[in-house]
């Protein structure tokens, strides 16, 4: 039974209980317990436990965390304090910047305070071995995470959808109702920023909408 604190507790009950989820549990067991495994299985829904489920108000989706030392905690694109920003948040500042003139941190790469503000950093995958991208890739979180967009596509509040890139793409066809607005980018990552991320202003964006619905702005 996994326990996060808040109302995603009763919203995402029978999830547990599924055979999915049960098999995914046996694997993780086994891995924590015979390899390293990121993040700290204590962080695994740091990003439910820090956004709870009426406080939502934007959504980014990852595709599964940092395989690095001491780097994922469990919230997408964030690191820990004291490691080096990677360089695709390190792109999505200098976006930030350009977009809506806030200067950015040089070195710390901790999204939390984001998350703090409503932000929901939510990797479709929750899990990955060291030094191994994508090692978890399938082993059932999809279900689990596709399961929390339904719901929060379901959601009578509207809230904001950043999908960077082809995988966070991929969920658009999850997220239907009308009243949310749906952003689509490029990944930030070296390999594609300047292929559609940059000029993006998916921040500015994202505030003017949530001003609009009377909500307020993150402050980024």
């Amino acid at each position: 039974m996994v326990s996060i604190g808040n109302q995603w507790d009763t919203l995402l009950s029978e999830e547990w209980d599924k055979e999915y989820y049960q098999q995914l549990r046996k694997i993780l067991k086994h891995d924590y317990a015979s390899t390293v495994v990121y993040p700290n299985m204590h962080d695994i829904f740091n990003a439910l436990k820090y956004v709870d489920y009426n406080d939502c108000k934007v959504v980014i989706i990852g595709q599964d965390p940092y395989h690095g030392p001491g780097q994922a905690h469990g919230l997408s694109f964030s690191v820990k304090p004291g490691v080096r920003v990677p360089p695709s948040l390190q792109n999505i500042y200098k976006e930030i910047e350009s977009d809506i003139g806030t200067p950015q941190p040089k070195n710390n790469g901790n999204l939390t305070r984001w998350s703090n503000q409503g932000v929901l950093l939510l990797n479709a995958v929750l899990t990955v071995k060291a030094g191994q991208a994508n090692s978890h890739s399938k082993i059932g979180w999809q279900h689990l995470t596709n399961e929390i967009i339904r719901i929060l596509n379901n959601r009578k509040k509207p809230m904001v959808f950043l999908l960077w890139g082809a995988y966070a793409g991929q969920k658009q066809e999850l997220i239907t109702n009308p009243i949310h607005l749906t952003l689509r980018a490029a990944h930030p990552s070296p390999l594609s920023a300047s292929r559609g991320f940059f000029g993006c202003k998916h921040f500015s964006k994202t505030n003017d909408f949530l001003i609009q619905n009377g909500q307020s702005p993150i402050k980024w």
